[in-house]
């Protein structure tokens, strides 16, 4: 399957389908001649301004001999193929689609349903996210008065009142001032000093706020686009360049939080929602701060094959594979096809880049549609080379990009931010956009590229050569319809494989949920209870389930259930011989610390269980649920969230 961007305004993306999975091309689609597929542009140089790693260090053949057997792949099958048209979207579509997305579409709608909850969530946003949310309000609200609505339209200046200045003054991040960022402070610390968290820009001093961040550290408690408006104000006329620690083997790392990380995956559903809206306009912010254009694509819906296992939508996939395996979160073919490969040994010379025979791949690729889900298909016939074509064609042939189509455009433009720190950081939002299906594919993927990368002194498969191979499975081809290679495709195919190496060296940093959007998910919940109490319904219903709760507890309390005095924890692990206990919080205590004491009590069905499979919980307090690394210090949790509860269990409970 290819996926074509042709021009900037009508955008086609082609799906080539497989009968039996290999594809097919027309000729003329593609834009790049066999002839050329190697060819490297004459007076082609990368700009390594800006964002452009030096890859000119490095050797493309890796990436044009892909796109070749791509080609080859396709020869042979001449099936019709099914396009996605993505159109361009009418005068404010884009940002009306945006604040839905946003979760706030009450904003300009006709129906004001949950607008307290909006209140609430845009209490929260930092400046720079205000001003895009403003921005795309004020561009839907002038939209819908030329197209003459009849409801009523908010002015823009209305919604963020009691978080501007005293003047009613809308902030504008365009062109960050010094001024504007103190001005910005002091209204931050007001709206956040009786908050026991911090979004990184008020007075109360976070746990590791004494420690310098070094080049080479991603920070993740100010939130990326205040960063890049900061280095904005401070870099007023000065050009900045990738330099310093900001190199081609710079290794970005995260710094420890005495509160733990929170990976995607960690948190409930309810709070991940607002992890999604808060994601996405933090990324639209960081693009509007940079003066990059960000724009969601939007594919015309298309008629797919609901059955079958290549040219399937990954939601068709899983729905078909939970039946057999309840639960699985990745397609069986895809988990299978990777096991296969790694069964062979991940030690043989060019895995990856090596192609299968184009005739075999194309004929167990049709075996595999009749007898995959039979079990009747033999394993033993299929060459390592093989299963790894089978996997690639796999990801091309999805129907939709595994990046997404909304998101597979602003993931290539990744390579066009500044410097390499802010493109790990729009990399580490625009996972988080993902859908869940596509996240935990890419993620088995990445982390499979890196095993293979691990034994790069045996099968000669280094990042870079692993990036160059997987960019054109992965990412757009941007044809302009010439027959020769233009340098501008040239530094494209560098900057996809520069992004694809990116996202295989910082996985695990890509699957981080930024500190400063778990505080504001915090503030969300605290700010929400706060208007909930003074509901006198709920007052009510608050009264009556207090009541019953302590009756509960009086019934079932024991002696060694006192009440917990101060400095002391009680966790719950109801799946546990031991059930409860008390903890006394110190300055080292870990939450690995925690599941080590339970786990050590050897009685019951705690026998059967290891400490991998079982995690501590924080319940309730200002976050929903959260699943804590091991590394959480829990006394300076516990000051961030005094009214959690603790439990141990497994994820799956």
């Amino acid at each position: 399957m290819s996926w074509l961007l042709s021009g900037s305004r009508g955008v086609v993306l082609t799906a080539y389908h497989p009968s039996g999975g290999t594809g097919g091309r027309r000729s003329g689609q593609y834009t790049m001649n066999h002839d050329d597929s190697k060819k490297i542009p004459d007076g082609a140089s990368f700009d390594r301004s800006g964002s452009q790693d030096s890859l000119d260090a490095m050797s493309m053949e890796d990436f044009w001999k892909e796109v070749e057997n791509i080609h080859e792949t396709r020869g042979n099958n001449h099936e019709e193929r099914q396009a996605i048209v993505v159109k361009e979207p009418d005068e404010g579509e884009l940002e009306e689609e945006w604040l839905k997305e946003a979760g706030l579409s009450n904003l300009f709608a006709e129906s004001t349903g949950d607008s307290q909850e909006s209140m609430v969530f845009l209490s929260t946003l930092t400046r720079t996210q205000k001003a895009a949310v403003e921005k795309r309000v004020e561009t839907v609200t002038q939209t819908l008065r030329k197209k003459n609505k009849h409801h009523q339209i908010p002015d823009v200046r209305d919604i963020f009142r009691p978080q501007s200045d005293t003047k009613g003054k809308v902030c504008d991040r365009s062109e960050p001032s010094a001024e504007g960022t103190t001005e910005s402070k002091n209204e931050m610390q007001d709206e956040t000093k009786d908050m026991k968290f911090s979004l990184g820009t008020n007075e109360q001093k976070s746990p590791l706020e004494d420690m310098p961040f070094s080049e080479t550290d991603i920070n993740l408690e100010i939130p990326f686009a205040e960063q890049a408006a900061n280095l904005k104000d401070n870099s007023v006329g000065k050009i900045y360049k990738d330099g310093g620690g900001d190199t081609l083997r710079t290794n970005f790392r995260l710094p420890k939080d005495k509160t733990g990380t929170t990976k995607i995956g960690d948190l409930a559903s309810q709070d991940m929602k607002k992890v999604y809206s808060l994601a996405l306009i933090e990324l639209t912010a960081l693009y509007d701060v940079l003066g990059t254009e960000f724009k969601q694509q939007k594919a015309a819906k298309i008629k797919t094959k609901d059955c079958g296992l290549f040219g399937v939508p990954l939601s068709v996939l899983l729905e078909q594979d939970q039946k057999k395996v309840p639960g699985t979160k990745i397609p069986l073919i895809f988990q299978k096809l990777i096991s296969q490969i790694e069964e062979a040994t991940l030690e043989t010379e060019g895995l990856l880049r090596i192609p299968g025979v184009a005739t075999r791949v194309k004929s167990l690729c049709q075996e595999l549609e009749a007898k995959f889900y039979e079990g009747t298909f033999n394993w033993e016939n299929v060459k390592q080379h093989d299963a790894a074509s089978l996997l690639k064609l796999f990801i091309r042939e999805l129907p939709q990009p595994l990046l997404t189509v909304e998101y597979l455009k602003a993931f290539q433009d990744v390579q066009n931010l500044p410097t390499k720190k802010q493109q790990l950081q729009a990399l580490n939002l625009l996972v988080i956009l993902l859908p869940e299906a596509n996240r935990d594919t890419l993620k088995v993927l990445l982390e499979f590229l890196q095993r293979v990368i691990d034994h790069r002194e045996k099968n000669k498969m280094t990042l870079n050569n692993v990036a160059m191979v997987m960019a054109p499975n992965l990412f757009t081809f941007h044809g302009l319809g010439s027959k020769s290679i233009e340098q501008s495709e040239f530094v494209m195919a560098a900057g996809t494989a520069n992004v694809m190496r990116f996202m295989i060296q910082y996985q695990k940093l890509l699957w981080t949920i930024p500190k400063f959007i778990v505080n504001q998910v915090r503030k969300q919940n605290t700010e929400s209870q706060k208007k909930e109490k003074k509901d006198k319904a709920m007052k009510k219903l608050l009264k009556k389930m207090a009541y019953d709760r302590e009756k509960h507890e009086k019934q079932d309390k024991t002696p060694n259930d006192a009440d917990v005095p101060q400095g002391v924890i009680r966790v719950q692990a109801p799946h546990l011989s031991k059930v409860s206990m008390a903890i006394q919080l110190t300055e080292e205590l870990k939450a690995s610390d925690i599941v080590a004491r339970f786990l050590s009590e050897k009685s019951g069905n705690v026998q059967t269980l290891k400490k991998e499979e079982v995690f501590l919980y924080e319940i309730g307090g200002n976050i929903g649920e959260r699943c804590l690394d091991d590394d959480t210090y829990m006394k300076d949790l516990y000051q961030l969230n005094p009214n959690a509860e603790w439990v141990i269990k497994s994820k799956q409970s």
